[in-house]
C-alpha cells in the first residue's frame, strides 16, 4: 500500500497547487460578476478559450513526450530536459514575434479589440516558457516546489485584481490627472483581467529562471526528432481535447445573434464554473497521475493497481457530482451574487456529469500511453472534437447555451467509452466495471432526482446523498479500512 500513500501525498500537494489557480476563478466570479455586466463577462470567457487552444499549439505535446523520453532514456535524462527547454523557448518566442507583428489582423479576424488580443499573446508566452520548469518539478518529485510557485502566481494574481477591481477606483480623483487616473478605466474593466494575468505569469517566469539555468540550454537533434514524432499525436489530441473544453463559448459568440451572443456567453461561462468542482478534482488526480502511471509501468502488478485507482476515482468523483447538484443554490449564492446569470444554471448538472467522464477518460488513458500508442489518443480526441463542433453547429441556434452543454457531454462521453474499449483490446486492465457502473448511475439517478424531481429540495438532496455515502462505506469498508490504517 505505499505505492497508494506516496501516489496520494503528491495527488495531494500537486492537487492543492491545481486548486489554488481554479479556486481563484471561482473565488473571482463573484467579483467579476459584480462589477461587469454579462457581456463583459463574455468576452474575457472567449478570449480565454482562444488561450486554452494557444496553450496546447504552443507545448505542442512535449511534456508528456519529456515524461516519456526521461523514463525511457534515463541515461539521457539531462540532454532530453535541455532538448526540450531548448525548443519549448525557441518556438515560444517565435511565435511571440509574428504573432504582435500581425496582431492587428489577428484581432480583425476574431473580431477582437486589438489590445485584448496583444495582452492574450503575452500570456500564451509566458505560459508557454514555464511549461517544462513546471515537469520538471513533477518528474523530479518535488510536489512542494510546484505546489509554493504555484501559489505564489495565485496570490499575486489575486492581489492584482483585488487592487484594479477595488481599490484602483477610491484613488481615482476628478480634479487632478495622476497616474491612477491615467490606468483606470470605468467603460473597459475587462482589460483588468488580462492585465492581471500578465503580471503574474511574468513574475512566475521571473522565479522559474533558476532552473534554465539548472537545466542549461543546448540541442540533441536526433532526439528531438524522436520526441517529436512521440509528440505529435498528443499534439493532434490536444487539440481536439481544447475544441472540446473551450470552443463552445467561441461558436456561442458566432451561431448566435449579435446583440445577445456576449450576454449569453456570459451567462453560460458564469455557471460553467460551478462545474469547476468537478474539474478541480480530477485535474489535481492527472498531474499526480500521469508520472506516476510511467514509473510503475514495468511492475508487475500495475494493471490491478490501475484498476483500483480508476475505481476510487470514480467513487470520489461521483460523491462530488452529488454534493454540488444538492448544494447548488447555496454555491449559486455564494460565487454568482448577481442573480442575472442564475438564468443558465440548468447547464450545472451537465457540465459536472460530462467532467467526470472526462475525468475518467484521463484514468482510461494510461494504456496508449505506456505502450507508446499515443495515436490513439488523438483519433479518440478528434472523434470528440468532431462531435463537440457538430452538436454545437445544430443545437446552440435551436436551445442556446444548453446545447454547448449537452455536446460536452456527449463528447466526453464518448471519448471515455472509446478509450475503455481500444485499451480493452492492446493493454486489458481489470476494471471492475460492475462496482464503477453502479455507483455512476446511481450517483447520476440521485442527482436527476434531487435537481429535477424535487426542484433542489435540500432536504431530499442530503438524503440522497447521505443514502449514497452509506451505501459506498459499506460496500468499500474491508478495503477502506485497509488504505486508512495503512
Amino acid at each position: 500500500m505505499s505505492v497508494f500513500k506516496k501516489l496520494f501525498q503528491q495527488t495531494f500537494i500537486y492537487g492543492l497547487a491545481t486548486v489554488l489557480p481554479r479556486a481563484l476563478a471561482i473565488v473571482l466570479v463573484p467579483l467579476y460578476t459584480a462589477v461587469m455586466e454579462p457581456a463583459s463577462f463574455g468576452i474575457y470567457a472567449t478570449l480565454m478559450s482562444y488561450i486554452i487552444l494557444g496553450n496546447v499549439l504552443l507545448s505542442y505535446g512535449m511534456e508528456t513526450a519529456f515524461f516519456r523520453f526521461i523514463n525511457k532514456h534515463a541515461d539521457q535524462k539531462k540532454t532530453v530536459e535541455a532538448t526540450v527547454l531548448t525548443s519549448l523557448t525557441l518556438t515560444a518566442l517565435l511565435f511571440l514575434a509574428i504573432t504582435v507583428l500581425f496582431r492587428n489582423q489577428i484581432a480583425g479576424f476574431i473580431d477582437f479589440k486589438v489590445e485584448y488580443v496583444t495582452y492574450a499573446l503575452l500570456i500564451l508566452v509566458l505560459d508557454a516558457l514555464v511549461i517544462l520548469p513546471f515537469a520538471w518539478f513533477r518528474a523530479n518529485e518535488r510536489p512542494m516546489r510546484y505546489a509554493v510557485v504555484k501559489i505564489l502566481n495565485v496570490c499575486i494574481n489575486l492581489g492584482c485584481n483585488l487592487f484594479f477591481f477595488l481599490v484602483l477606483p477610491n484613488l481615482v480623483t476628478e480634479t487632478s490627472d495622476t497616474f491612477w487616473n491615467t490606468i483606470y478605466t470605468e467603460e473597459n474593466k475587462v482589460v483588468y483581467v488580462f492585465i492581471s494575468n500578465v503580471i503574474a505569469s511574468g513574475l512566475t517566469l521571473l522565479m522559474l529562471l533558476p532552473l534554465y539555468f539548472k537545466i542549461g540550454i543546448s540541442f540533441n537533434k536526433k532526439l528531438w526528432k524522436q520526441m517529436l514524432k512521440y509528440a505529435f499525436p498528443v499534439l493532434i489530441a490536444g487539440i481536439a481535447f481544447s475544441i472540446n473544453e473551450a470552443f463552445d463559448k467561441i461558436m456561442l459568440k458566432y451561431l448566435l445573434p449579435e446583440n445577445t451572443a456576449e450576454a449569453e456567453v456570459g451567462v453560460y461561462a458564469a455557471c460553467y464554473k460551478l462545474g469547476v468542482f468537478m474539474t478541480l478534482f480530477a485535474t489535481a488526480f492527472r498531474l499526480g497521475i500521469e508520472p506516476f502511471f510511467f514509473n510503475h509501468a514495468k511492475e508487475a502488478n500495475a494493471k490491478t493497481t490501475y484498476a483500483t485507482i480508476t475505481k476510487y476515482f470514480s467513487i470520489f468523483g461521483s460523491v462530488i457530482l452529488l454534493v454540488v447538484i444538492v448544494y447548488i443554490d447555496v454555491f449559486k449564492e455564494i460565487l454568482i451574487t448577481d442573480s442575472e446569470y442564475w438564468v443558465a444554471l440548468s447547464i450545472v448538472p451537465i457540465i459536472l456529469l460530462a467532467n467526470l467522464c472526462l475525468g475518467i477518460y484521463h484514468n482510461l488513458s494510461v494504456w496508449y500511453k505506456v505502450t507508446d500508442m499515443t495515436r490513439f489518443g488523438a483519433y479518440i480526441s478528434i472523434v470528440g472534437a468532431f462531435l463537440t463542433l457538430l452538436l454545437n453547429f445544430i443545437l446552440i441556434p435551436v436551445i442556446s447555451y444548453m446545447g454547448s452543454a449537452i455536446a460536452t457531454l456527449a463528447a466526453y462521453g464518448t471519448m471515455m467509452f472509446l478509450s475503455y474499449f481500444f485499451g480493452k483490446k492492446y493493454y486489458p486492465v481489470p476494471y471492475n466495471l460492475k462496482k464503477i457502473g453502479g455507483y455512476l448511475l446511481l450517483s447520476v439517478v440521485f442527482s436527476a432526482i434531487a435537481f429535477y424531481g424535487f426542484d433542489r429540495n435540500l432536504i431530499v438532496g442530503t438524503v440522497l446523498l447521505l443514502v449514497f455515502l452509506l451505501l459506498v462505506f459499506f460496500s468499500e469498508k474491508k478495503d477502506l479500512k485497509r488504505i486508512i490504517n495503512k
